[in-house]
C-alpha cells in the first residue's frame, strides 16, 4: 500500500515555506494587513514602554494573533470568491462582506483589550507625571 502523506522534516520545512508565502502575498495585496502590521508594532512598542506583565502580554498577543487569523482567512476566502465568479454576483458580495465583518469582530474585540490593558498604565503614567 501507497504512503500518500508520511511525515517528513523536509515536508514540514516546504509546508513552512508555503505558510511565509501566504503572509507575504497578503502583505503585498491587502492594505489592511499594513494597518494590522502598523498597530501589531505600536502595541509591542506601547508594551514594552509600560513593562506590561505575563498575563497582559498573553492577553495582547490572544487579541493580535486574532486580528491577524481572521485578516488571513478573509483574503483567502476572497481569493477564492473571486475565482469562482469573477464576475460580481449579489451572493459573492453577501460571503464577502460576512468574511469582513469577521476582521471587524476581532478588531473590536482587540481594542477593547488593548484599553483594558493600557488605560490603567495610561492612567497611572499621567499621574506620576502630575504628581
Amino acid at each position: 500500500m501507497e504512503e500518500k502523506h508520511r511525515f517528513t522534516f523536509k515536508g514540514r520545512i516546504r509546508s513552512i515555506g508555503y505558510a511565509c508565502e501566504g503572509i507575504w502575498l497578503m502583505l503585498r495585496t491587502q492594505h489592511n494587513a499594513w494597518v494590522h502590521l502598523a498597530l501589531t508594532i505600536a502595541v509591542v512598542a506601547v508594551g514594552l514602554f509600560f513593562q506590561i506583565n505575563a498575563l497582559e502580554w498573553a492577553l495582547l498577543t490572544v487579541a493580535i494573533m486574532s486580528v491577524w487569523m481572521a485578516e488571513s482567512l478573509n483574503t483567502a476566502f476572497e481569493f477564492l470568491c473571486d475565482v469562482s465568479s469573477p464576475n460580481f454576483h449579489p451572493i459573492v458580495k453577501k460571503a464577502k462582506d460576512v468574511s469582513a465583518g469577521a476582521v471587524l469582530i476581532c478588531a473590536a474585540g482587540s481594542i477593547v483589550i488593548g484599553l483594558l490593558v493600557f488605560v490603567p498604565h495610561v492612567l497611572a503614567w499621567i499621574n506620576s507625571i502630575l504628581h
